[in-house]
C-alpha cells in the first residue's frame, strides 16, 4: 500500500469520529500544555535567578570566617574562629590575578539628614567596590583611596537612601549622621535594583574601618576579590587559601567563588524545572491511556474493514502501521494543539504579570511534541498487533 494511501485511510478514520478524536487528542493536548506552562515558569525563573547573581560578575570570589559552606551575618554565637581583618584583606589585594578587592562590613543603622530619619543598611566597604560588583556613581565619586585604617568620615549613598532623605535637592558635601556620627556625603550611586528581596539601592556605603566603628565589631564579614578575566577563579582561590593558612596558621575560612556559586544554583534549579516538568507529564500518560482505548475501540469497530484488507492481500506489517498511523497523527495532532495552547497560556501570565519570568526554549518544544508522539506511538502498538491477528474469515463473518 502506497504511503499516500495509508495516510488517507489514517485521516479518514479519525475525521469520520469527529469528536471522539477531537476528545482524545485534547488529553494529549492538556497534557503537553501543562509541561509546557510549566517548564517555561520554571526555566523563566532559573534564568532570573541566575541573572540576578551574575550582575555582580561572574569572577568574584567571596572569602568568609569560619569553616562553613554558608554566608550572611553573624549569628552572635561564640565561635573560635579567627577574624579576618583589614590586614587581610590588603594581604589577599597583593596576589597575583586579583584586580580588584573590598572588605565588607554590614548592619542596621539609623540614618539622618536634612531633618530626616532613616532606618537602613550600612556597609563598609573599600574603594574597589565597584570595580569588584560592577556599580556605577550617578553623581560624585566613589570613596577614595586611602590608608583603610585612617579613612575619613565619608559617606556614598544609594538612589533610594538619597531622595528619601534628601529628595531633589543635592546631598553632596552635605553632612549626614550615621548612628553617633557624622559623615560627608561624596557620592550618590546609579539604581541596581533588588537583590533576592535585599533592596540595593537604600543604602550607605561607608569605608570598612569606619563601620568597624560604628557597629563595634572586631573583624569583617567577608573580602571579596575580582580575579583577572580569563584566569580560572579555582586558580585564584588556591592563592587565597595558601596565603590565609600562612596568615592564620589554619584553615578557619570558607572560600566561595562565584562560578561554583552559579553551577550549583544553575543544578539545583535545573532538577526543579524537570520536576515541575514531570507532574505536567503525568497528564500526557493520562492522554496516552486514552488514545489506547480508543484505539482498542477502533479496531473493535472496524473488524470487517480489515478482514477485507487481508483478504485483499494485505500484508500483516500494511494493518498494523495503519493503526499506529492513525494513533501518531491523533497524538501530533493533539501535541501541536497543546503547544500553541501552553505557549499561549505562559506569554498571558508574563503579560499579566511582567514581574514573573517566563521562558519557553525551543528544545522545550520540539522535546514536547517528540514525547506526544512517542506516547501516540506506544498506546497505539497493542491495538495494531490485535487487529494485525485477525483472522480474515471470521473477521468477514462479523459483516
Amino acid at each position: 500500500m502506497l504511503l499516500a494511501d495509508s495516510l488517507h485511510l489514517a485521516l479518514r478514520a479519525i475525521t469520520a469520529q469527529r469528536l471522539r478524536s477531537f476528545l482524545t487528542l485534547l488529553g494529549i493536548a492538556v497534557g503537553i500544555a501543562a509541561v509546557i506552562l510549566l517548564t517555561s515558569i520554571g526555566e523563566g525563573i532559573h534564568r532570573f535567578v541566575l541573572a540576578e547573581f551574575s550582575q555582580f560578575g561572574t569572577n568574584v570570589i567571596g572569602i568568609h570566617p569560619g569553616k562553613t559552606k554558608t554566608g550572611g551575618s553573624p549569628s552572635g554565637l561564640p565561635t573560635s574562629a579567627r577574624p579576618l581583618s583589614l590586614d587581610d584583606a590588603r594581604a589577599l589585594a597583593s596576589l597575583p590575578n586579583v584586580v580588584a578587592m573590598t572588605p565588607s562590613i554590614w548592619g542596621n543603622a539609623e540614618v539622618g539628614a536634612n531633618g530626616r530619619l532613616r532606618r537602613t543598611s550600612v556597609y563598609g566597604v573599600g574603594p574597589q567596590m565597584l570595580e569588584v560588583f560592577k556599580g556605577k556613581v550617578r553623581a560624585g565619586q566613589f570613596l577614595p583611596p586611602e590608608d583603610a585604617d585612617h579613612a575619613r568620615a565619608l559617606v556614598v549613598l544609594g538612589p533610594k537612601l538619597k531622595e528619601e532623605l534628601y529628595g531633589p535637592e543635592n546631598a553632596l558635601g552635605t553632612r549626614l549622621r550615621i548612628g553617633p556620627d557624622q559623615f560627608r556625603v561624596v557620592g550618590v550611586l546609579e539604581a541596581k535594583g533588588q537583590f533576592l528581596g535585599i533592596d540595593l539601592d537604600d543604602t550607605a556605603f561607608v569605608p570598612a574601618a569606619r563601620a568597624l566603628e560604628i557597629f563595634n565589631r572586631e573583624g569583617l564579614n567577608e573580602i571579596n576579590l575580582a580575579a583577572e578575566e580569563g584566569v580560572p577563579s579555582r586558580l585564584v582561590a588556591d592563592a587565597v587559601r595558601e596565603r590565609l593558612i600562612a596568615r592564620h596558621g589554619r584553615e578557619d575560612f570558607t572560600i566561595i567563588t562565584q562560578e561554583e556559586m552559579l553551577a550549583t544554583l544553575s543544578n539545583i534549579l535545573n532538577v526543579l524545572t524537570m520536576a515541575v516538568g514531570a507532574l505536567g507529564g503525568i497528564s500526557l500518560l493520562v492522554g496516552g491511556v486514552g488514545i489506547g482505548t480508543i484505539m482498542t475501540i477502533a479496531v473493535s469497530e472496524r473488524t470487517g474493514e480489515i478482514g477485507l484488507l487481508v483478504a485483499l492481500g494485505a500484508p500483516r506489517r500494511t494493518i498494523v502501521a495503519l493503526f499506529l498511523g492513525e494513533a501518531v497523527a491523533l497524538s501530533a495532532l493533539g501535541g501541536l494543539f497543546g503547544l500553541l495552547l501552553g505557549i499561549g497560556l505562559a506569554q498571558l501570565i508574563h503579560f499579566a504579570a511582567p514581574a514573573l519570568p517566563v521562558h519557553t526554549p525551543l528544545s522545550f518544544v520540539l522535546l514536547a511534541e517528540g514525547i506526544a508522539v512517542a506516547i501516540g506511538l506506544a498506546a497505539g502498538v497493542l491495538p495494531a498487533r490485535r487487529a494485525a491477528r485477525l483472522d480474515p474469515v471470521e473477521a468477514l463473518r462479523t459483516e
